[in-house]
């Protein structure tokens, strides 16, 4: 990313939520991006993940300039670069596992074959293989974000962005999960996780502070070091 600007119109005002982000991650690394409430690490995280188009400069994910898609184009490249793993899980109530795992493999159009092939894969990694049939409901919380995780993996993208993963578990339960995408990492996934919690952010090998719409730092952390 380069010269990254998000520019939001507020009544008669703007709110500069990003104020010239330069940023590279290469591939395999593990990043947690970090900032106050009002430091625009909402908004990276959303152009991150595609979910967004800055308002100048530029960014190039897997050799793509993403910049300035259309909301159709921005579609397809998050389903096949981007796994995301959300605090709340963002899982379907009456889905199985197995099934949730499946779901983003439909819509990018993965043959019926592959599909079960790589949800197995997804759910052996996460540990979870003999709870594939069950529904959200009769899931643990953290059984449940691994589930997340799992369906993250199953278009095999280029990052996994996770977004406060832990913030809904407890702290043995957050534990495993971090555990989990060190695991991931030292497969060799890229993996940015977006939190405000220190203890989260130890488990990375880099530490990225905003502040104010800016880069204040950027640096291994010391588990890394």
């Amino acid at each position: 990313m380069r010269e990254i600007t998000r520019t939001y119109p507020m009544g008669e005002h703007e709110v500069h939520a990003l104020a010239g982000v330069d940023l590279d991650v290469r591939q395999g690394e593990y990043v947690a991006l970090m900032g106050p409430s009002g430091s625009g690490k909402t908004t990276f995280m959303n152009l991150i993940g595609c979910l967004d188009t800055p308002t100048s400069g530029t960014y190039i994910l897997a050799g793509d300039n993403v910049t300035h898609l259309s909301d159709d184009d921005l579609a397809r490249i998050r389903n096949r670069e981007i796994g995301f793993v959300f605090q709340t899980f963002n899982l379907l109530a009456r889905a199985s596992a197995f099934d949730n795992v499946e779901l983003p493999m439909i819509y990018a159009g993965v043959g019926g074959a592959e599909r079960k092939e790589r949800v197995w894969d997804a759910l052996s990694t996460v540990g979870l293989v003999d709870r594939a049939r069950h529904r959200p409901g009769e899931l643990s919380g953290g059984q449940r974000q691994r589930v997340a995780i799992a369906r993250a993996l199953a278009n095999r993208p280029s990052i996994i962005l996770a977004d406060e993963p832990t913030g809904n578990l407890d702290s043995r339960a957050g534990d495993e999960i971090m555990d989990v995408f060190a695991m991931l990492n030292s497969n060799g996934n890229t993996v940015i996780v977006v939190t405000h919690d220190e203890e989260i952010a130890a488990h990375a090998r880099r530490k990225v502070r905003l502040r104010d719409g800016k880069i204040e730092s950027d640096r291994a952390s010391e588990s890394a070091a």
